[in-house]
């Protein structure tokens, strides 16, 4: 309940600071639930994916020091956030979002990177695809990538791919994995050209 209410008071702020978010190809999003992947480019993505894919409703992983806040914890909780400890995630990483894709009709945003500093990609979102049942969905955001930039209110960009599917009955052997890996590359790849040929994203 609190998250649809979280949602528009989001987007009134993205719009009083920016008033620029551009969303490309959403026909694209399937049916049902989904994890939307993405390369980690900024901290605000998160806002912005689930903003330009609403009114589907959505699962965040964050980082277990988040939580010690008492009111940190209850908004996270309450914006369908779960704790993950990045040294050892343990089972629960896998089992949370699994279970909210299945039965309580929550798709997942992840960043399979890991960090906005990282171009090698996790097996996570893989894993949980195939467990799961639900499709892969590639997205890009092309934009500021400073606060400053969004306050010069240049645009904010969300591109949509082609959803992936994974069988269940796929083996995720480390060939498998990079093929999977390569074709998320390539996918976000496309994207980027769709909005902006000449992009160029530098980890700050």
């Amino acid at each position: 309940m609190l998250y649809r209410i979280f949602r528009p008071i989001a987007r009134f702020i993205v719009w009083v600071l920016n008033g620029h978010l551009h969303v490309h190809h959403k026909d694209r999003i399937p049916d049902g639930t989904y994890i939307m992947v993405a390369p980690h480019r900024t901290w605000w993505e998160p806002i912005l994916f689930a903003l330009a894919a609403s009114p589907d409703e959505f699962m965040f992983m964050a980082k277990q020091e988040l939580f010690k806040n008492p009111i940190l914890r209850w908004i996270l909780n309450n914006a369908h956030a779960f704790p993950v400890n990045r040294e050892h995630p343990g089972p629960s990483v896998i089992k949370i979002p699994v279970k909210g894709l299945k039965s309580e009709g929550l798709s997942l945003i992840m960043f399979p990177s890991g960090t906005r500093h990282s171009a090698s990609l996790k097996s996570g979102s893989l894993v949980i695809a195939r467990m799961s049942g639900r499709p892969l969905l590639p997205v890009v955001y092309q934009g500021p990538i400073t606060f400053k930039g969004v306050l010069l209110r240049k645009g904010l960009e969300v591109n949509f791919g082609d959803p992936i599917y994974i069988d269940r009955k796929t083996k995720l052997t480390p060939e498998i994995e990079a093929k999977y890996n390569q074709e998320l590359e390539d996918a976000w790849q496309k994207l980027d050209n769709e909005l902006d040929p000449s992009f160029h994203y530098e980890a700050k």
